[in-house]
């Protein structure tokens, strides 16, 4: 069997080429794709070329083996049907699987995740960012009663703030894009321009800030809103670009903590509750509780991938995240 697949070739190229698939062997799937998710962040930064060539793409996702040296596919947000299956899960069966971007392709059945059939497949390759933004409240702790800023709001910024919303915290969000800020308001999530966010907030700062804007500039000037003892949780990955922090006075004599969120792993302090099965189990479930289809404004057929990227990569008016569609 043949399938086509999607290769980053240098930065900012993107080619399809043609890949043999074998025969599904004992618990393996074929799988027809419907719809394909482009991240903005991790994605987004190989197709610009600002990661490191020899990190590996993601030593946690089977499908995705090799580096970040070109050529290589990527991409982990797939939405199809089960064509063929060898394992337990039946034909016809719609599910998700962390794949690179292909029509049609081979997986083992225990590494999709099957989906409610009346879950829109469109909408569903939204369920990594769900899943993030979920592990970002994890990581916040408890919010109930606090005002915290989100900083970016890119799709990951957008599903996190209303995750800590429906935390019982008191959400004040920033982001330089208007449109931005527009379809923030417009899921009720108060958005304000960078720049009014010390006016905005209680005196003393803040206990809890979320840097999800990907933005290398973002977080040393966020630092000032953080109250004493606050905590700067970091969610954005900046590649290979360089972050440089005050992290002298203010930072110093009011003990303010930097922490990341990484959604590969669950943290130390949760794993007696938390595994990533469940965290995924929540997150399909937030698939049907959650406004996405407000987020997902844009489709590009799969022969037109490379159109695809430029219109995330130049910030085309009304492109907030794309997907690639599939015949």
């Amino acid at each position: 069997m043949q399938a086509v697949r999607l290769q980053f070739v240098a930065p900012r190229r993107v080619e399809l080429a043609p890949v043999d698939l074998p025969e599904p062997g004992p618990g393996s799937l074929l799988v027809r794709t419907r719809y394909s998710g482009i991240s903005t962040g991790t994605e987004l930064l190989a197709y610009r070329g600002l990661l490191d060539p020899d990190l590996p793409l993601d030593e946690r996702i089977g499908s995705l083996g090799g580096t970040f040296a070109y050529p290589f596919p990527y991409g982990y947000s797939c939405v199809g049907e089960v064509e063929r299956s060898a394992g337990s899960v039946a034909p016809g069966t719609q599910v998700f699987a962390f794949h690179p971007h292909q029509d049609r392709f081979l997986i083992g059945e225990d590494d999709v995740v099957p989906l409610p059939a009346d879950a829109d497949p469109r909408t569903a390759t939204l369920l990594p960012y769900v899943e993030t933004g979920l592990q970002l409240g994890l990581d916040a702790g408890p919010v109930a009663h606090e005002t915290v800023v989100v900083l970016g709001l890119g799709v990951v910024g957008v599903i996190t703030a209303l995750l800590l919303q429906r935390s019982g915290a008191t959400v004040v969000a920033a982001d330089p894009s208007g449109e931005r800020r527009e379809l923030a308001t417009s899921l009720g999530i108060p958005a304000v321009d960078p720049a009014e966010l010390p006016s905005r907030l209680p005196t003393g700062g803040v206990p809890l800030l979320l840097e999800l804007s990907g933005s290398p500039t973002a977080l040393p000037g966020a630092l000032d809103l953080l109250a004493h003892e606050g905590t700067a949780l970091v969610g954005s990955w900046y590649g290979r670009q360089q972050v440089e922090l005050p992290l002298g006075g203010a930072f110093h004599r009011r003990r303010l903590t930097i922490r990341s969120s990484q959604v590969s792993t669950i943290p130390a302090a949760l794993s007696g509750r938390w595994d990533v099965a469940r965290r995924r189990r929540a997150a399909v479930a937030l698939l049907g509780e959650l406004p996405l289809g407000a987020l997902a404004t844009t489709e590009f057929p799969f022969a037109e991938a490379a159109a695809a990227y430029r219109a995330l990569d130049s910030r085309e008016p009304g492109v907030f995240h794309v997907a690639l569609r599939y015949q």
